[in-house]
């Protein structure tokens, strides 16, 4: 289970001109401007869920998952994840949790990815023989086999993030956060991973948070959705209920356009 409520988070950025002049100014005095990426955002989500968060760039979506994740602390706002606070309980929580950033990497660059599995291992504290189990398991369904003895910076995008998939899930989380995970993709390694999600919330009834900018991501997963702009939540419900709001809408791309037009994102 996953609630949230009144969560806030504000950021202090500096700006400057371009030139070395400001640059020189800009020593003695910063032009700072406040940034709110959450503004009183509320909602919860049911234990095995799928639910897509949507919205365009710098909505607040990634900001939400950190501090879900733990890795943020919010202004202001209750959030609990499985009954824990993520930011106050973070050795508790992230045994409970897999986080998967598409622009990030949890592998260990230059090493084969069974090695970054294993340092995993030791890190989670992972029983051998649950180890072997979910490592074989996840080896099949997502096809990894010609990968695991591959050090990571030889992989490409598609094989990467499979890999990447496995690594937050070897130590059976109950929640999953997947923050742009198809991004970069192939149409074949969408699929797949796509295929991956509804087996794995299927079979071990994971709860998914799913950010992403593609709508096809959202209509093959997400039974829900939560649209946010300007960090604000503007709109939760079904994909139906996203579709009504331009029925004419000839592509997934156009229909994305419409709801960021009609709620001004």
């Amino acid at each position: 289970m996953i609630q949230v409520e009144h969560l806030c988070k504000t950021y202090r950025v500096t700006r400057r001109d371009g030139g070395l002049l400001q640059a020189v100014k800009a020593l003695g005095r910063r032009e700072i401007h406040e940034v709110k990426a959450l503004d009183d955002v509320s909602f919860s989500i049911a234990d095995g869920e799928i639910v897509g968060y949507i919205g365009p760039n710098g909505a607040g979506k990634s900001s939400t998952i950190k501090i879900l994740s733990g890795i943020l602390t919010p202004d202001s706002g209750v959030c609990l994840v499985n009954g824990r606070v993520p930011w106050k309980e973070r050795k508790r929580h992230v045994a409970e949790i897999g986080v998967v950033f598409g622009q990030r990497t949890q592998l260990w660059w230059d090493v084969p990815v069974i090695d970054s599995f294993d340092l995993l291992k030791e890190i989670y504290r992972i029983e051998p023989v649950r180890y072997r189990r979910n490592v074989e398991e996840l080896t099949e369904l997502l096809d990894l086999s010609e990968l695991l003895r591959t050090p990571t910076r030889l992989l490409s995008l598609g094989q990467r993030m499979r890999c990447e998939i496995a690594a937050s899930l070897l130590h059976d989380p109950k929640v999953l956060f997947l923050d742009e995970p198809t991004i970069g993709l192939d149409a074949v390694s969408k699929l797949a991973v796509r295929s991956f999600i509804r087996e794995r919330n299927a079979a071990h009834g994971t709860t998914v948070l799913l950010t992403t900018h593609d709508m096809q991501d959202i209509e093959a997963l997400a039974g829900r959705i939560l649209l946010i702009g300007h960090g604000k939540i503007l709109m939760d419900g079904s994909f139906d209920d996203v579709r009504a709001v331009n029925p004419e809408s000839r592509s997934l791309d156009e229909l994305a356009a419409s709801l960021y037009q009609r709620y001004g994102v």
